[in-house]
């Protein structure tokens, strides 16, 4: 069998070198041109890029950002630090001004007359009542709706001060008392509990007064109500003295506030945060001359009278003779400083100090000082009164009809003579000119022209022109108090100047203040000086005994039995402030006793009586008498028991 052979494997041969083209690229033979296909581009290979460019560019934008974030971190840690952390805490820290307690205003014997007690002031945060905070949309109208009735105030007010934007701080009422700021808590734990029981069951949860808040401050309590008012004044809504010591003695008695800082978060109270207090410091007590009683029977006297003889207005006055103190100072109409919006403006002064007007008869006795100190003349010397006299361009008359009088210059002044006024101040001078200056040498000795000393607000100095500008009328005038002006304050001492044996002691109304450390300071002694000598001062004295012992004398309803009692009565015609002309009468009446051991000086006028009498001494006598019976048996005066000397009234034609 013949052997089989393995088929033969085919070895490839060598490979043929590929043709070259013209071009120098290996391929195949070209062929014919009539047959050639079309010529394919090469295709093009693919390489990645070198990454460090890219690398190189985020990096330098990376240092950039890192650059300004580092930038910024000095400039808010470094350069302006401050300022970020002032900012911060304006928007974290809450501060509130802590009211220092006002002092006491207190009578001589310590009584209360003014006091503070603890308040509080009603405030909101403006942010808690926005829509976002609040969730409600109307929560300012709503929250203004509530309060409104309870503080008694304006409810569109009330929502303005709300909705004030950008604001986290707004008063809503000032000096509120434990009362209302109870009433408003109590509605806040009402709407507190039904925002939480609106919550729970899906609602929004909506609390429109939980923005109200508390500051604690004071009210001021006038515990005697009218009484006095005229002399402390009053305090104003933004706690600061209105009138009267009030204002007068402002700073004493503000003390300095103090001030609470704390840290707070959606306008309440961080605990944990810590705060900063500065404590407020007190102010000072101020002690007054005035007695309570008696200012309450010369304020209850003067407003019967008043209201009788349907006045426009009255006041009285009541003097220590010896030291200048003013006992009372009282005035009709006048108004509660614990309601001043039911005061009537017009009463909300101390018309006492603050009124002038032309004093009438109650001027004489400077007059007939300045006649007996200047030598001119006695208190027996005759007076020859016609019922009419001509001087300058004026035919001048007494009040009333009558013979011719005669009488003594003691008579003159008892029996009101404006006749035989003007005869005497004729003798203090060769001429009527150089008599002119003598007698305002005096008047101004005696006060007229200048405030009274006391420093209190609004006081005037009456009107007292120069002796060269008197007219014609004013040169006849003067001497029997009219043509000049005067407040009750200068008239008052004028009387206790004679009273005080010709000495005049500036009037007072402080007697000292008491600190917070509990110890007392005496205010200043007052200015002294001398008038007429003690010699003139008592024969005045004795001289107006007269007016109201003698059966001719024109204040015998002023007599008090068992006092020898020394005053002069007023009737002046009274200049309308509105229609600038005179129209009406100033009726008053002012004395001391006991006569010849003074102590205590009373003043009384009335502006414009229209019922009944408008004679002084007959609707300012009875209440000098009422009045100074009170203070003589308060102050426990005794009579001195001795009888008056009853001075000659008129003498005999040819004697």
């Amino acid at each position: 069998m013949p052997s089989q052979q393995p088929p033969r494997r085919r070895v490839p041969g060598p490979a043929r070198r590929p043709s070259v083209p013209p071009s120098g690229r290996p391929g195949r033979r070209p062929a014919p041109r009539s047959a050639r296909p079309a010529q394919r581009p090469a295709p093009r290979t693919i390489t990645l890029g070198s990454p460090r460019p890219r690398l190189r560019l985020v990096s330098l934008g990376l240092t950039l950002v890192m650059l300004a974030f580092v930038v910024r971190l000095l400039q808010v840690q470094a350069v302006d630090a401050s300022a970020y952390a002032t900012k911060a805490d304006k928007n974290r820290y809450f501060s509130y001004t802590l009211a220092a307690e006002r002092g006491e205003i207190t009578d001589r014997a310590g009584i209360a007359l003014a006091t503070s007690v603890d308040a509080h002031d009603i405030t909101a945060d403006p942010k808690m009542f926005t829509p976002k905070e609040s969730k409600a949309p109307d929560a300012p109208e709503q929250a203004a709706a509530l309060l409104a009735p309870i503080l008694g105030a304006d409810a569109a007010v009330l929502a303005e001060k709300l909705k004030k934007p950008g604001s986290r701080y707004a008063v809503l009422a000032r000096r509120q008392t434990p009362q209302v700021w109870n009433q408003i808590k109590d509605l806040k734990s009402v709407y507190a509990r039904k925002a939480a029981a609106d919550k729970r069951s899906g609602g929004p949860g909506s609390n429109v007064l939980a923005g109200v808040f508390q500051e604690p401050s004071s009210k001021r309590v006038y515990p005697n109500g009218d009484l006095a008012a005229g002399i402390l004044g009053y305090v104003n809504a933004e706690g600061r003295g209105g009138g009267g010591i009030e204002s007068m003695l402002d700073k004493t008695l503000a003390g300095k506030n103090g001030m609470v800082t704390y840290a707070q978060s959606g306008g309440r109270r961080v605990p944990t945060a810590g705060s900063r207090e500065v404590p407020a410091v007190p102010g000072s007590d101020i002690e007054l001359t005035i007695d309570r009683d008696i200012q309450w029977a010369a304020q209850k006297a003067i407003e019967d009278q008043v209201g009788k003889s349907r006045a426009d207005r009255g006041y009285v006055i009541v003097q220590n003779t010896r030291t200048g103190e003013i006992l009372a100072m009282a005035n009709a109409p006048g108004f509660d400083p614990n309601d001043l919006s039911q005061a009537n403006a017009a009463a909300m002064g101390n018309a006492a100090l603050q009124d002038a007007y032309e004093p009438g008869s109650t001027a004489k006795v400077m007059s007939i000082a300045a006649v007996l100190e200047e030598k001119k003349a006695t208190p027996g010397t005759h007076v020859v009164v016609p019922n009419r006299l001509h001087r300058g361009d004026r035919l001048f008359k007494d009040d009333i009809d009558h013979p011719t009088w005669y009488l003594t210059l003691n008579g003159v002044l008892a029996k009101s003579s404006n006749i035989g006024t003007i005869l005497a101040t004729g003798q203090l001078g060769k001429t009527q000119r150089q008599a002119n200056g003598v007698l305002h040498s005096y008047l101004r000795k005696f006060g007229l022209g200048s405030t009274s000393g006391l420093g209190y607000p609004g006081e005037t100095p009456g009107i007292l022109a120069e002796p060269a500008d008197w007219s014609t009328s004013q040169q006849f005038t003067i001497p029997f108090g009219q043509g000049l002006s005067i407040n009750a304050m200068q008239a008052a001492s004028v009387y206790s100047t004679i009273a005080n044996g010709g000495v005049r002691i500036e009037p007072t109304l402080v007697r000292g203040t008491k600190g917070p450390d509990g110890q007392f300071t005496a205010a200043p002694p007052p200015k002294k000086n001398r008038v007429v000598s003690e010699q003139t001062a008592k024969t005045v004295a004795t001289m107006l005994e007269s007016v109201v012992d003698d059966e001719e004398g024109t204040g015998t309803k002023a007599r008090i039995p068992g006092y020898r009692v020394a005053g002069k009565t007023g009737t002046a015609n009274r200049v309308d402030p509105e229609l600038g002309r005179y129209k009406g009468y100033t009726a008053s009446f002012a004395g001391f006793a006991p006569a010849d051991n003074p102590e205590i000086t009373v003043y009384c006028a009335i502006q414009n009586p229209t019922r009944g009498s408008y004679f002084g001494g007959q609707i300012c006598g009875p209440v000098y008498q009422q009045v100074m019976a009170f203070a003589l048996k308060t102050l426990q005066v005794a009579p001195t028991g001795k009888a008056p000397a009853r001075l000659p009234v008129t003498f005999e034609p040819g004697e």
